[in-house]
């Protein structure tokens, strides 16, 4: 979190407008962080899009002729129905940008991440900085009541500053299961 991907999403989406491009942007519903619909960065950018509950949602919103670019923002919470329309995209010749988080706040894989991560022709990795020691920030740090969250809290919670920090993989701190069995 906080490394800009909404911001590169953002920005590549104007891009691809004002090359008078024809572009649907997604965001996944269960996110309304900041807006209902559109995909906000935690800077205040914007782009319209279109809130979807799963894969099969965002397919029903694509017509005939497809749009010339696809992007999906917080990939990581759609359903694995989103891997197999973005290849079906991309063979038909639609840009398709997706960007999301590639491990949960374990520190481990993130949903579809791996899979649309596998499969992509691009992949550009983006990294905050750690607010603790400075470093690139790889891992999302979780807090619960201002405490690092427990291994077998839920993955999925949507959250801005209020839960989530940036962390280096050495200032990254889970409670493990056997650190719950001794507290």
């Amino acid at each position: 979190m906080f490394s800009g991907k909404s911001d590169e999403l953002i920005r590549r989406v104007k891009r691809a407008l004002i090359a008078r491009q024809r572009v649907l942007v997604f965001k996944p519903r269960l996110d309304d962080r900041y807006h209902a619909s559109d995909v906000f960065s935690h800077d205040g950018r914007r782009a319209e899009a279109v809130a979807v509950r799963d894969a099969a949602e965002l397919r029903a919103h694509l017509s005939d002729p497809l749009p010339d670019v696809v992007a999906v923002d917080e990939a990581q919470f759609f359903d694995a129905g989103l891997v197999e329309l973005v290849l079906e995209l991309a063979d038909k010749g639609v840009r398709v940008i997706c960007a999301g988080l590639d491990m949960d706040f374990r520190g481990e894989p993130f949903g579809i991440m791996p899979e649309l991560l596998a499969r992509a022709e691009y992949v550009e990795k983006l990294f905050a900085v750690c607010p603790v020691c400075g470093a690139p920030a790889t891992r999302t740090q979780r807090f619960v009541n201002g405490k690092p969250a427990r291994y077998d809290d839920p993955v999925i919670l949507v959250g801005a500053s209020e839960a989530y920090e940036p962390r280096c993989r050495k200032c990254h701190t889970v409670v493990t299961r056997e650190v719950q069995e001794i507290l």
